[in-house]
């Protein structure tokens, strides 16, 4: 496997752990994901949610998963849908309000102008987000996405598209609820592996001139 390439890091897939690798069924789904919100279910293997409105309708998983995490999968959205793939790690569900708590969330083609970037959960502080991405409705994505330390990515079939470094991270030994999100929208996901990530300092400079 290729290594992923971050500013002053390198993630080395192969050297990842494997904390959770199993396919999407009915007896998956009710056994190991709490549906927080939309219509949930599964369909040839794809894990599929709907929800008609302007609200998180989410999944969340019943384990946590904590410490450096990325999540893997491929995910597309459901035509006519054409809009928000998201997705959380390093997160929460607050019982008392009934809606996330503390987490890192990331998507794409998302907040409301087809932008691909995270928000940091329950202030939204920071939010980052850019149109440059080319998004096609349908097209199946291989998203690979997570965070060491606070430095937060999303890679898409193998491109980095945005990093950021948190100021203030979240405490991951306390928060590792991972889960997926349709926002006023029909998107599918599958072979969604959950790593450890492995990853080691890597030094950069420019030539001198």
């Amino acid at each position: 496997m290729t290594d992923l390439l971050l500013i002053r890091k390198a993630i080395h897939l192969e050297r990842c752990g494997i904390l959770h690798d199993a396919p999407f069924t009915p007896a998956r789904l009710a056994a190991d994901w709490v549906v927080r919100g939309g219509n949930w279910s599964v369909e040839d293997g794809w894990l599929t949610g709907r929800n008609p409105l302007n609200a998180a309708g989410m999944v969340t998983s019943r384990q946590s998963y904590f410490g450096n995490v990325m999540l893997d999968f491929t995910a597309c959205t459901v035509p006519p849908s054409t809009h928000d793939i998201d997705w959380m790690w390093s997160g929460s569900w607050d019982e008392t309000t009934g809606a996330r708590g503390v987490g890192y969330v990331g998507g794409m083609e998302g907040w409301w102008e087809g932008k691909v970037g995270f928000e940091k959960t329950p202030t939204y502080l920071p939010t980052i987000a850019t149109p440059l991405f080319d998004f096609e409705p349908g097209r199946a994505y291989h998203i690979q996405s997570g965070s060491i330390d606070g430095h937060a990515f999303i890679f898409v079939d193998g491109r980095l598209l945005l990093e950021f470094l948190d100021p203030d991270p979240i405490d991951t030994t306390r928060y590792g609820t991972i889960g997926f999100e349709a926002y006023a929208s029909h998107m599918q996901l599958r072979d969604l592996v959950v790593r450890q990530i492995a990853w080691s300092a890597r030094e950069q400079a420019y030539p001198e001139v």
